[in-house]
């Protein structure tokens, strides 16, 4: 494959090679290279490559192509991206959001976690393009809410991940509900759990592109595995390692553990965010626009980050608690070393856990020779570099003092019942 090719050379529109030139991309990435010649021509096609590949814009670019003279509709757009989270589908849009904008395409996501009365009004004003996590959209749909009868072009992202999430039988039926002569792409980094079955009935006479697959692994990604004596010596290790003054994201097992960690780095002097199932959504775009933003170095993460969320110069992923198999290792991995920039992946092993990890890494593809060190070993130093400054925390907001009143007596009516009111409003909005 000429790898000196050019969008332009692939057939891509000017005004989207422009738009991606605005963006300082010049140059296919492999993934881009294998499927847009066929993607652009109109074809099916099953792209097989893990995280960071540069899959996005390969199917954003002819999604935006397909579209460029449709006809708005109120609730029925003409292309659909499905993604298995809201942080991917939210960085999907972020990315398709400037090709659409050169012919004047609308582009709304659609997940739940948050109320739907501003995605149901963004429909009903007219959208061309919709991406969107499989739960909200179905129950969209079964509220007469949007139509899939005018989707011309389809895209599931990352199928394996929605395989593994269960929300494969939503994702058929949605396919359903489009039209049989319908383009179709469909990315994932494996075929097992069912996505061979939905390949085999949605995609017609496809294409197979496999590029960069998920067991493959990072020539620019540099792996180490520290051997810790003990707890407590693994909590200094953590401490040091989330020092530096580059991005990092530290994985861990469980919500409640990512929440403490965080807050005490952040007490440490160490501004850090969590990223779990148990934050709201506005929450969890918070904390995601502060790391991406440089207001925190550290994003202490489970597996909710290991796909989908994409920030740049991410240079060092730190394994706390390693993952249960070796696929999960590498999506996490995979936050780092992205489109060519070279990163750090370190595993923190307990002495219970050497055994375990020795299997994960060799399932993984990875060798490296485990080093046994502590927080002020030379190898940690070299690989933290320059210690950030201490930043002092932000403090807490005091409680708000209550409101003079004869202690235990309520009011009825007048201001007391408004807040009650007020107070019902919000659960009922919480709940929505």
């Amino acid at each position: 494959m000429n790898t000196d090719k050019t969008f332009a050379d692939l057939g891509v529109r000017a005004p989207l090679v422009d738009a991606l030139t605005a963006g300082g991309i010049t140059q296919p990435f492999p993934i881009q290279l294998a499927t847009l010649p066929d993607s652009l021509a109109g074809r099916d096609v099953l792209g097989r490559g893990k995280t960071g590949s540069g899959k996005t814009l390969a199917f954003s670019i002819p999604l935006v192509s397909r579209l460029a003279d449709a006809r708005r509709n109120p609730s029925r757009p003409s292309g659909l991206v499905l993604a298995p989270t809201r942080e991917l589908a939210t960085q999907i849009t972020a990315t398709l959001a400037p090709l659409a904008t050169a012919y004047d395409l609308r582009v709304t996501t659609i997940f739940g976690g948050v109320p739907q009365n501003r995605q149901v009004n963004a429909l009903r004003s007219g959208v061309d393009i919709v991406v969107a996590c499989p739960g909200r959209l179905e129950d969209l749909m079964r509220q007469g809410l949007i139509s899939l009868d005018a989707v011309q072009i389809t895209v599931i992202d990352e199928a394996d991940h929605m395989a593994d999430l269960g929300f494969l039988p939503g994702v058929t039926r949605i396919l359903a509900a489009t039209p049989n002569g319908g383009q179709r792409l469909l990315f994932s980094a494996t075929l097992d759990n069912g996505v061979d079955k939905l390949v085999k009935r949605f995609l017609r006479d496809k294409v197979l592109h496999s590029v960069d697959e998920v067991d493959t692994p990072v020539s620019t990604m540099t792996h180490h595995v520290f051997h810790v004596d003990d707890v407590q010596a693994k909590k200094a290790l953590v401490r040091q390692l989330a020092s530096g003054t580059g991005r990092r994201i530290l994985f861990m097992r469980t919500k409640h553990h990512a929440r403490k960690l965080a807050k005490e780095l952040t007490l440490a002097g160490i501004p850090s965010v969590d990223l779990h199932g148990n934050l709201s959504q506005p929450a969890r775009d918070r904390n995601l626009a502060a790391f991406a933003a440089g207001d925190a170095r550290v994003l202490v993460a489970t597996d909710i980050a290991a796909r989908g969320v994409h920030v740049d110069e991410v240079e060092l992923v730190v394994h706390i608690d390693p993952p249960a198999e070796h696929k999960a290792y590498l999506h996490r991995s995979g936050r780092t070393a992205r489109a060519g920039n070279a990163g750090d992946v370190v595993t923190l092993v307990l002495p219970e856990q050497r055994k375990d990890t020795q299997v994960l890494m060799r399932r993984a593809g990875i060798t490296v020779s485990p080093q046994r060190v502590a927080a002020d070993s030379a190898a940690v130093h070299a690989l933290v570099g320059e210690v950030a400054p201490y930043r002092a925390p932000q403090p807490v907001r005091p409680p708000q003092p209550q409101r003079s009143g004869t202690p235990g007596r309520r009011r009825r009516g007048g201001r007391g019942s408004s807040t009650a009111g007020r107070r019902s409003h919000q659960r009922r909005a919480v709940r929505s």
